[in-house]
């Protein structure tokens, strides 16, 4: 599965994607912190390794930012050049009004389209998380020949893996007048639980990620972005098919990490993979949803 991270065909155990980490982690190399201006808005990314390495895009999830690869980014940038953006409205990016910005997941990938053109990266390999998954997938069918393979840590792409947590979205989804209905999602408790749910040793847990998480979503009218990005999670749904019918024509090495406590994203969202895909690792680890905050070493 090295092939996931260099579109090679060399897929031995001693080239594996955890052989690669272990290497890289003996390694220690400077993160940047950058800022791009995209469509006048700032487009904050982290960059680290060597600029000629193959690239690989770090898509966060919600309600986080590209801080939640800090950890991983060290460890991968001996061998790899890494990128890792905060979208529009999260992290040090730009957080325009909602009302005459459109908070949607094909903006952001045309979006991460553009930053990807600028940096002058052609080719790379996407590492999707959560809101990651829709906003990479998106740039997969954009460009299928610029994808080179897929890391999965909690991304759905089926609709096996939208289950209990996801019934009263899917009310928000029927009713979107009603938005007060989906606030709940900015809520600091449920900010807080979406770390803790599923970890069995919360000690491992560092309590600065949720709060520089609920710091950013407090933020006056951040609370609507999440509200129309939640709304158009589930144009998500119409488009599995073609998502599922491009991993079966262009069959991109792909290796998934999920945390299998996850109660917003289930192992029952992992498993469909196997369906489409013939070049595939697949690693269920004991944690929950943010696995990179309990289980970055493996």
């Amino acid at each position: 599965m090295h092939g996931v991270f260099k579109g090679s065909q060399n897929h031995s155990k001693e080239n594996s994607p955890v052989t690669t980490a272990a290497t890289s982690a003996s390694k220690q190399f400077a993160v940047h912190y950058k800022t791009a201006k995209i469509n006048d808005l700032d487009i904050f990314y982290r960059d680290a390794g060597p600029q000629d390495a193959p690239a690989i895009l770090l898509l966060h999830g919600f309600p986080t930012s590209s801080n939640m690869f800090r950890n991983l980014i060290p460890r991968l940038a001996g061998s790899f050049r890494l990128i890792a953006p905060d979208y529009p409205g999260y992290g040090q990016s730009s957080m325009p009004d909602h009302k005459s910005f459109a908070y949607t997941f094909d903006n952001y990938a045309a979006i991460m389209d553009k930053l990807l053109v600028q940096l002058g990266v052609g080719k790379y390999t996407i590492y999707v998380m959560d809101y990651g998954a829709p906003v990479g997938y998106r740039l997969a069918l954009l460009h299928p020949e610029r994808v080179t393979g897929f890391i999965v840590q909690n991304g759905n792409a089926y609709a096996e893996g939208l289950r209990e947590f996801w019934d009263p979205i899917k009310k928000y989804w029927a009713t979107p007048e009603n938005r007060e209905q989906i606030f709940y999602m900015v809520d600091p408790k449920k900010t807080i639980w979406q770390y803790q749910n599923g970890v069995s040793d919360q000690s491992l847990l560092d309590p600065n990620t949720w709060t520089l998480d609920q710091f950013l979503l407090d933020r006056p009218g951040n609370g609507e972005i999440q509200a129309d990005l939640m709304l158009d999670y589930g144009t998500n749904l119409a488009m599995y098919p073609q998502l599922q019918a491009y991993f079966r024509e262009h069959q991109p090495p792909t290796l998934i990490v999920w945390g299998k406590n996850d109660f917003i994203f289930p192992p029952e969202g992992a498993t469909p993979y196997s369906r489409d895909l013939k070049n595939l690792e697949t690693h269920l680890l004991d944690t929950g949803h943010f696995a990179l905050e309990t289980h970055g070493e493996e």
